[in-house]
């Protein structure tokens, strides 16, 4: 089964769904079984999670790198689930974030399975997209021992490199008016309306002008508003859930203090993610760039994204983690595709990286007195 079959079979599974994502990974499972993979399963809050370790054994002291992909997909219509080829486009739920490189990932760790330089790790976890940022797979897996020299999440960078990611500040705000009957809303203060004037504010705070040297600005979208307890009532109160990624030179803190600045609006739960930041210098990124440029015209490029991801579990634990998947668009979308022809790209970058990385470290280590030292980005070989 090459890797846009796999896909296609991903793709038919509605893993938006417990039900969804229980029969997806037991495919997944089963699929590495057939291929004479030592498979375990675990279980993360009810959620299924599935792991291979390929190539060198945990007690050779070679180079390890991880392969981390999500199973797990926004909400779809019935349809999207249907996946369809136009040209070059596989298109469905999924197809792009990130059931296309995971297909692939599957496909390259069998690839690299009988090499004995570098071990790899892949893990395939169910709750990427999950609403629960405070407590999910990766947090949970790293933090009882998950590691490697470096890891790659597959998640959609058209086979650039993603070394930096925006952080995320999830803000849930209240506002309030003043009731009144919906026949003579002129003697209220309608909620909903002035929420709405609250977050054209926050759209033209400083912050939101502001920009790095990777990202033209921070992102702000309004996900969710809820508002008013009668049809016959001017709404006193609303809420709003506010989805801001902020950039990796801004403080959380400072964006957080200026939306409070607003008249009228309470902040009343928020939540943060760091944003993810690799040294483009690190040696493991300098490899992996190298093995992408065999696969591509031109350079490989190292990129911002301004989704967050799961890298940041492997960062904040000391392990180099970038972002680095297929070709495509659509992501949370009704159209979502995948460039076919980068799938196996990407699947030939991967397999191209671990095979060549024992020689490019060694010719790393040759270069410098002392061997491979840490530089800016986490841990070092």
């Amino acid at each position: 089964m090459d890797e846009r079959v796999l896909a296609e079979r991903l793709i038919t599974y509605d893993t938006s769904t417990l039900d969804g994502l229980r029969a997806a990974a037991g495919f997944v499972k089963g699929w590495l079984e057939s291929r004479e993979l030592l498979v375990q399963g675990v279980e993360h809050d009810g959620l299924p999670v599935v792991l291979v370790d390929v190539g060198a054994p945990a007690s050779a002291g070679a180079p390890t790198v991880v392969l981390h992909g999500h199973l797990d997909v926004v909400p779809a219509h019935p349809g999207q689930f249907d996946p369809r080829v136009e040209g070059d486009r596989l298109i469905g739920r999924g197809a792009y974030d990130m059931k296309g490189a995971l297909a692939a990932m599957m496909c390259a760790v069998k690839d690299v399975a009988d090499q004995d330089r570098v071990r790899v790790r892949f893990v395939c976890v169910p709750d990427e997209e999950s609403e629960d940022v405070s407590r999910r797979s990766t947090d949970t897996l790293v933090a009882e021992g998950l590691r490697g020299d470096f890891a790659i999440t597959g998640e959609p960078t058209d086979l650039h490199i993603g070394v930096q990611a925006k952080g995320v500040l999830a803000v849930r705000v209240a506002v309030t008016g003043i009731s009144a009957h919906g026949s003579t809303p002129w003697m209220g203060d309608n909620a909903i309306l002035k929420a709405h004037d609250a977050f054209r504010r926050i759209e033209t705070l400083p912050f939101s002008r502001e920009s790095s040297d990777l990202f033209d600005r921070p992102s702000i979208n309004l996900a969710r508003i809820q508002g008013g307890d009668a049809f016959n009532k001017v709404p006193d109160v609303c809420t709003m859930d506010v989805d801001i990624r902020f950039l990796p030179n801004q403080d959380p803190g400072e964006v957080l203090a200026q939306i409070r600045s607003i008249p009228d609006l309470e902040v009343v739960k928020c939540f943060t993610r760091a944003p993810a930041i690799v040294s483009r210098r690190n040696p493991y990124v300098r490899a992996l760039r190298d093995a992408v440029g065999r696969t591509i015209e031109g350079e490989a490029l190292s990129v911002g994204r301004d989704g967050a991801s799961d890298a940041i579990s492997f960062l904040e634990a000391g392990v180099p983690a970038v972002e680095f998947g297929p070709i495509g668009a659509g992501h949370h979308g009704p159209d979502e595709w995948v460039s076919i022809a980068s799938l196996a790209r990407f699947r030939q970058a991967l397999g191209d990286f671990v095979r060549l990385l024992p020689s490019w470290l060694e010719r790393e280590s040759a270069g410098r007195p002392g061997g491979l030292r840490a530089v800016e980005g986490g841990g070092a070989a």
